[in-house]
């Protein structure tokens, strides 16, 4: 692969309310776009720009609009870096680039940036890739790049609880057929950064949301009952404080419905978790393979596969160790659009189903949160389900869809430069 041009353009979506986790809010999200060229062939890439989740210190300086901007011009820089270097694989030019762009990005921001910041901003650009080889290649269908380990027929979408998520919506997704929950812990209620204001919030919400579910039945999981996966989205400060929280889901039989949880600590908090009777997740903290050992090691039995915020690339080197070590694997949302759904789902049904879980699951929440999401689906030519699940057929793991271009956003390249060299 040689690429000769390269292109960028965004657009903004609103949410449809404030999105809070990690103490703080986001109220929309830029949809990136990426086009890159050979001179015969050309991929389209897309990606969603999520600053507070890949870098909260970041979001905490500088912003929501200047954060994104800095993120934007990171995808801008790895594009034009890409031009007239040749690489044999879409992961060799990710891999070659990910130091780079690092080093850019702490350079314009001034901070020690995390390297999930950059992966966030180079998914549109790893997308592209990916699309141009497999027209180069021929490929036909996602077997080709990533065969995984499994076929799921049914996934499970799992829902965002936020901590602005009204108790009756979440009771309604659970008669409606939803069987995970998401849930967002580590508010700051009064916004004072006490943790033990935390804490009795925390413990609040998962009591709350418990009582509301007690009585709900579902057949796809081991329970019988729905299940709880909580994302404390590294906001808890000491090991003490992290057991006090887990005793109390043991003392309410919240613990015994939970299958996950997922950072519990900040990524340089490096506590031993293997001990405590949980199914620890690694998110954020896992950038790399090497992450990925250091937290396996730490106790984590679980890593959070995000192909849409950490890039395909990165995703494929994550799960095959992973899967090796025996560690679960998943896939969760970053409140992506209807396109980077599809490769999500792509990745998520080739995975084994969570212990607790009978199906295969992914995370799905842009339903809840854009405002425009049914104009989203049309122009990204999906088809929303809007249920619990995910059906997947035949044609689903044989189809070429997922490498075809789609028009609103090759629209965006169009409008954002004057010269698209090959349209």
């Amino acid at each position: 692969m040689r690429i000769s041009a390269a292109y960028t353009a965004y657009e903004n979506e609103p949410l449809k309310t404030a999105f809070g986790f990690k103490g703080n809010a986001l109220t929309y999200l830029t949809q990136s776009v990426v086009y890159l060229g050979d001179g015969e062939n050309y991929g389209l890439g897309v990606g969603v720009q999520s600053v507070l989740w890949s870098d909260a210190e970041v979001f905490s300086a500088f912003g929501e609009d200047r954060g994104n901007e800095f993120m934007y011009s990171i995808t801008q820089y790895a594009a034009k870096i890409l031009c007239d270097r040749e690489f044999r694989t879409p992961q060799d030019a990710i891999f070659a680039v990910i130091p780079e762009c690092l080093e850019y990005a702490r350079r314009i921001t001034g901070t020690s940036v995390k390297q999930t910041f950059v992966l966030n901003a180079l998914v549109p650009v790893d997308m592209a890739l990916w699309v141009l080889y497999a027209k180069k290649n021929r490929i036909e269908c996602f077997d080709s790049i990533y065969r995984g380990r499994t076929k799921n027929i049914r996934l499970a979408t799992i829902p965002l609880v936020t901590y602005n998520t009204d108790i009756s919506e979440v009771k309604r997704m659970a008669e409606s057929g939803t069987c995970i929950f998401k849930i967002k812990i580590g508010s700051d209620p009064d916004r004072d950064d006490d943790p033990d204001k935390m804490l009795q919030w925390d413990k609040a919400r998962a009591k709350e949301i418990h009582e509301a579910l007690r009585d709900v039945k579902t057949p796809y999981t081991e329970s019988g009952r729905p299940v709880y996966y909580f994302d404390a989205n590294g906001r808890y400060d000491t090991r003490e404080r992290l057991l006090e929280f887990i005793d109390f889901l043991r003392q309410e039989q919240i613990l015994e419905n939970t299958v996950l949880f997922e950072e519990p600590f900040a990524e340089e908090n490096k506590i031993y978790v293997g001990d405590i009777p949980c199914t620890f997740a690694a998110d954020e903290s896992a950038h790399s393979i090497e992450d990925v050992k250091e937290r396996i090691e730490l106790g984590y039995k679980a890593i959070t596969l995000k192909p849409i915020a950490k890039t395909l690339s990165v995703t494929m080197k994550m799960a095959e160790y992973a899967e090796k070590m025996g560690v679960q694997c998943f896939c969760a949302d970053l409140t992506v659009n209807p396109l980077m759904l599809e490769w999500n789902k792509n990745v998520a049904a080739r995975l084994s189903p969570l212990r607790g879980m009978k199906i295969g699951v992914v995370e799905s929440n842009g339903a809840q949160n854009y405002v425009n999401w049914d104009e989203m689906c049309r122009y990204a030519g999906e088809r929303d389900d809007k249920g619990s699940f995910y059906e997947l057929t035949d044609n689903f793991f044989s189809s070429s869809d997922i490498f075809e271009t789609r028009d609103h956003y090759l629209k965006r390249i169009k409008q954002q430069n004057d010269y698209v060299e090959g349209l």
